[in-house]
């Protein structure tokens, strides 16, 4: 089952590596590939003209295919998306929208296409829309996340479509690739775990409360605006927290949130800065570069798997 859409997507290793605004680029998302596995490159901080730059840089760093991800309700969406079918990108991921309104130019373009869903409803709705996998991420995943765990989720939109299906969401480890395929995932996505490669880019004291965290270190804000967002506690998520206790108006969420993706992942602002990532953070405890997590975590997968074959 992982060796079918390895070959479908080129690649060797059936590891996907999350997008990550203003942390997934060219230099993360090169070594994710050159590594054998999918790199992704996160777009939600970038217009057309950026977003074409970094698929060159990547081109330059990598012969091997690799993904863009498209925030469906980024501003510059459209442009993003001529983008990719112009520069024909291999793969496609998307998130906060349907990509139905695409999905022909993407094909067109010869361009597979896999939405993140975090319910059946929306699995289904891809499948018909022409999705040739689904990303289904449960809520134990870093950034914006559904009600849904990665546990209940898999094995629902399994039964649900007929496309493959992608786990993703609290998964940084062999272990969590083998419950993963044991649940009827044909792959998976890791993006905690990728934090801290040597190549990502992201700030160093980033890196560090990742390496620092415990099980019990993540906290979900936002969950008044309709858009929550799963991160590691501290100074900023304490604000939100206080917000919603008094439920107080969107906009006092919006002045103590914006910008502060960018203040933790570029200026190391780890206090007031949005620090994005999953629950699985207490199991991250060292750098690697992105080949050595790979390999790992394949290698762990497969004496999972054969160990479970005696049982």
């Amino acid at each position: 089952m992982y060796a079918d859409i390895c070959k479908k997507l080129g690649i060797k290793y059936p590891i996907i590596q999350g997008a990550m605004a203003w942390i997934s680029d060219e230099n993360l998302v090169s070594a994710v590939s050159n590594a054998g596995g999918l790199g992704v490159l996160a777009t939600g901080h970038l217009d057309g003209d950026g977003c074409r730059r970094a698929i060159k840089k990547i081109r330059e760093m990598t012969d091997k295919p690799f993904a863009v991800n498209i925030m469906l309700m980024s501003p510059y969406v459209k442009d993003i998306v001529k983008v990719v079918c112009e520069e024909k990108v291999p793969v496609v991921t998307t998130g906060a929208g349907s990509p139905g309104i695409y999905m022909n130019d993407f094909h067109l373009a010869k361009i597979k296409v896999l939405p993140v869903v975090s319910t059946v409803a929306i699995a289904k709705r891809m499948e018909k829309d022409g999705a040739d996998a689904v990303i289904a991420e449960g809520c134990e995943s870093g950034g914006h996340i559904g009600k849904t765990t990665t546990m209940a989720l898999i094995p629902q939109v399994v039964d649900a479509v007929n496309i493959p299906v992608i786990g993703a969401g609290g998964i940084a480890d062999g272990r969590g690739m083998a419950a993963a395929r044991m649940l009827g995932a044909s792959m998976v996505q890791v993006g905690t775990r990728f934090l801290v490669a040597k190549e990502c880019s992201v700030h160093q004291n980033y890196k560090d409360k990742i390496l620092k965290a415990n099980d019990i270190d993540t906290t979900t804000t936002g969950a008044l605006t309709g858009h929550p967002v799963r991160v590691l506690r501290n100074r900023l998520a304490r604000q939100f927290e206080i917000l919603e206790k008094k439920n107080a108006p969107s906009e006092e969420f919006e002045a103590i949130g914006k910008g502060a993706l960018r203040r933790a992942a570029k200026d190391g602002d780890v206090e007031m800065g949005s620090v994005m990532s999953g629950q699985i953070a207490g199991l991250v405890k060292k750098e690697q570069t992105a080949e050595e997590i790979i390999k790992e975590m394949y290698n762990e997968y497969v004496d999972v798997l054969s160990k479970a074959s005696v049982l």
